[in-house]
């Protein structure tokens, strides 16, 4: 496969995102830039360039999707994002919320024989800091959940698998509460002016957590 500039290789890993968030699998252009930051017009000369190399499938005033190649090189970018963001917190201890932007910039470099051997010294990790799932070298991922906090029933145990919100400030909060992967939590009541939810952490006081919070947190529930 032919090399791809840092450009492109950020609009695929982005479009493949997108794609995954709406129900009909396509991206329009307005939300890829807003998600890329810049002008609609800079993104429709990148999907023609993507649409030449058969990254995507485009037509002008029409939604985009990744084609198959476009979804296996995406794949392997996440894959080197996951993996260095897992590097990063496990063996060089950078907390959770530092991880995400050294590895944008890590997640280029384009030796597969390093990738490779970074996932054998890690363990092949199937999940990163953050709970998100890492593909493998054939670009398959392990199931994962998707349930929502603020979706899950009162009076229940559940384990905190993911989070939704990868940002410094919801990560900082969330340390501030105790809330980390791996962490037990038992939903007491829901509060129906605002939806916020009282929660139970293992050997802690009760905690009144925002439905803002409870839709970023990913949860499975314990098997009894």
């Amino acid at each position: 496969m032919q090399q791809l500039t840092f450009t492109e290789e950020n609009y695929l890993k982005n479009i493949y995102s997108l794609q995954h968030k709406n129900e009909s699998g396509e991206v329009s252009v307005n939300e890829i830039s807003e998600r890329m930051k810049t002008k609609p017009a800079t993104v429709t000369d990148m999907l023609r360039k993507l649409s030449e190399k058969n990254l995507i499938h485009y037509e002008r005033y029409k939604k985009v999707r990744l084609t198959d190649k476009g979804v296996t090189k995406a794949l392997q970018i996440i894959r080197k994002h996951r993996l260095w963001e897992t590097f990063l917190h496990d063996k060089l201890h950078f907390s959770w919320d530092e991880v995400h932007e050294v590895a944008e910039q890590l997640e280029h470099i384009h030796s597969q024989k390093l990738i490779d051997r970074l996932d054998g010294y890690l363990d092949y990790p199937q999940f990163d800091p953050h709970g998100d799932p890492i593909p493998d070298s054939d670009g398959k991922l392990p199931s994962s959940s998707n349930l929502l906090l603020s979706e899950a029933e009162m009076n229940n145990t559940y384990i905190i698998t993911a989070v939704k919100d990868t940002t410094s400030p919801f990560l900082q909060q969330l340390e501030r509460f105790g809330l980390q992967i791996g962490k037990f939590v038992t939903t007491i009541e829901v509060m129906g002016y605002d939806k916020s939810i009282l929660i139970e952490l293992e050997k802690s006081p009760s905690i009144l957590l925002s439905e803002k919070i409870a839709r970023n947190l990913i949860v499975s529930e314990v098997e009894r």
